[in-house]
């Protein structure tokens, strides 16, 4: 990218300022650009004239010299080609809507860098994000591949938006820095990585889905390795509501994501599938058929006596909060604990209607009746 005049772009209403604006031109860092690895920073977007020019004026921003941005618009319906070329990104267009799996590769088809970065068309980056992915694989010439998290700051006030964001950064920066999955709402590749592994499955997720977690999955399973880098936080602009989220979680997560392991039999440890996060799942569902069976027994229809089932149930959500008393301690801290105590009952609705979906999954994986997302996938070259 050169130098460029950065229109004025404002907050929404109900939206923080996610950072300061720009006075004038902006230009990029005064690094040399000598063996420096070059990114490609490959955005997906369709209809999303809304946060690209935020996204793209904090790429302007970067300390880096040596990257291009390539934007892929995969037949919008809104003016984001225009709004690319108003901030000097490359745009390239899909030949019909194919989701953001097949517009990365498209992006990567194109893209001169020896590291591919790819972000979300809803992501705002500090500037100094490029420079620590470039330092992650100049360090470590074996890395294959390395991300980030969303930051602890959701530009958006409502409470769903809040929550969903501050989990995901939890999440993240909790989790083992040495990864099984990859992310792609802001992480970086080897080109030369991608090209062996054919890129993303567009074929399978043609929505938004897994398609980054299956990437990064095959990557572990052949032995390459992929960072989680703490220090790279990163600014989500979308606007969470109570429709979108449950779509997204299980539409576009919890189902995709059951039939990833279902066929690969391969259970991730980290992120949000430790240990933990299946445990709670049984004892949410436990602590919901005891609360279904209450008051029956307080009728003295059923057996089962409420003296019984009472210092029952208070055990489960005593061992639900003490499974999860870290994250507890994070919405309390960040945000008081009026708003931690509607996590903790967003959190458990989260984990039931996440178990629920695993067994239906694993009902009908069993009944032959779910098909397998995984194509059998050759790579092409088993040199490393």
């Amino acid at each position: 990218m050169t130098a460029m005049q950065i229109p004025s772009t404002s907050a929404q209403p109900g939206m923080e300022e996610p950072y300061p604006q720009a006075e004038g031109e902006l230009r990029r860092g005064s690094l040399s650009g000598k063996n420096l690895l070059r990114i490609s920073v490959i955005v997906p977007v369709r209809n999303g004239s809304l946060h690209l020019p935020r996204c793209l004026e904090a790429l302007g921003r970067s300390g880096y010299p040596e990257f291009e941005v390539i934007v892929v618009d995969d037949c919008s319906t809104d003016n984001t080609s225009q709004v690319a070329a108003l901030y000097g990104a490359r745009c390239l267009r899909t030949p019909q809507t194919q989701g953001p799996a097949a517009a990365r590769n498209l992006g990567a088809r194109h893209a001169k860098g020896e590291i591919l970065l790819f972000v979300d068309a809803d992501v705002v980056l500090p500037p100094d994000t490029l420079t620590m992915i470039a330092d992650d694989f100049a360090v470590d010439s074996g890395l294959a591949a390395v991300f980030g998290s969303y930051d602890d700051k959701p530009p958006w006030k409502s409470f769903i938006s809040q929550y969903k964001n501050l989990m995901h950064h939890y999440v993240h920066q909790t989790s083992n820095e040495t990864a099984t999955t990859f992310w792609a709402g802001c992480g970086a590749m080897r080109s030369s990585i991608f090209e062996v592994f054919g890129g993303f499955d567009a074929e399978t997720y043609s929505t938004p889905s897994v398609e980054d977690i299956a990437l990064g999955l095959k990557l572990n399973q052949r032995g390459y390795r992929i960072r989680l880098d703490k220090r790279i936080e990163v600014k989500h602009l979308k606007r969470w509501t109570l429709r979108n989220l449950l779509r997204a979680d299980i539409l576009h997560r919890a189902v995709p994501w059951t039939k990833l392991i279902l066929s690969t039999r391969q259970l991730p440890q980290d992120l949000n599938l430790n240990y933990a996060s299946r445990v709670s799942s049984l004892l949410v569902a436990v602590l919901l058929v005891g609360l279904l069976v209450l008051p029956f027994s307080l009728g003295g229809y059923i057996r089962v006596r409420p003296l019984i089932l009472l210092p029952l149930l208070a055990a489960i959500a005593v061992a639900l909060l003490y499974l999860n008393l870290g994250v507890y301690r994070f919405f309390l801290r960040k945000r008081g604990w009026w708003f931690a105590a509607r996590c903790v009952l967003a959190h458990w609705i989260y984990y039931l209607y996440s178990g629920v979906t695993f067994v239906l999954c694993l009902v009908l994986h069993v009944l032959h009746l779910l098909p397998s997302p995984v194509r059998d996938v050759s790579v092409r070259d088993s040199q490393k």
